[in-house]
């Protein structure tokens, strides 16, 4: 088996979607407040049924699981399978609901390729290899998920958020916390860094 995320096994109602950004909670997953905690996760060759979901904690077997997921929309589910690096998750939905997903998947495949042009300078993109590891400053570290990135920061999901202005590295970029959002935070490298090497300096194969 791969090191890398395991993709669903493609059948004929899987058209080829590569990933698909969004955010997820676990029914039985709660934050100090009582409110279910989100996490920011990309969502892996979806089909009418199944759903790959790479994500940044760990998955229980047959745990509750609802998603939103770009393009898609909501989808709710069970954990059916439990990977490395994710899970795999049963769909819910009557034969409307799944012919209406089948035609927001066509439209991915359809679209999938298509680039929209930046023009800011740091314009932001989703890394084809979306895993890191973060090390705060006492030496802790945790796996995260990267939503996207830019030359000078990233937006991160991980199961510990750290404090706004907390320094910490993720892969081998030192960065800054600068935003808490639902699904995770923001970091700012301390330097800039360059597009062609920040994707492979931020990510660890390791994690």
């Amino acid at each position: 088996m791969s090191d890398d995320f395991v993709i669903v096994q493609r059948r004929e109602d899987a058209p080829k979607v590569v990933s698909v950004p969004g955010r997820f909670s676990f029914a039985d997953v709660r934050n100090a407040r009582g409110e279910r905690r989100v996490y920011g996760c990309h969502a892996v060759n979806p089909s009418i049924r199944e759903i790959a979901i790479a994500s940044p904690v760990g998955a229980k077997m047959c745990a509750r699981v609802i998603a939103y997921i770009d393009h898609l929309g909501k989808l709710e589910g069970l954990v059916t399978r439990v990977l490395q690096r994710g899970f795999v998750m049963g769909i819910y939905a009557n034969g409307h609901d799944r012919q209406r997903l089948a035609t927001k998947i066509e439209w991915l495949e359809q679209h999938r390729n298509s680039e929209v042009r930046d023009q800011r300078a740091d314009s932001r993109f989703v890394p084809k290899y979306p895993y890191s590891r973060m090390m705060l400053a006492d030496g802790y570290t945790e796996n995260c998920l990267i939503l996207d990135m830019s030359v000078s920061g990233a937006a991160l999901s991980a199961d510990t958020v750290p404090a706004i202005g907390t320094v910490l590295a993720v892969g081998k970029i030192v960065s800054r916390v600068v935003r808490h959002f639902d699904e995770g935070f923001a970091v700012r490298f301390v330097e800039r860094q360059i597009r062609d090497n920040v994707e492979m300096d931020l990510a660890d194969t390791d994690a």
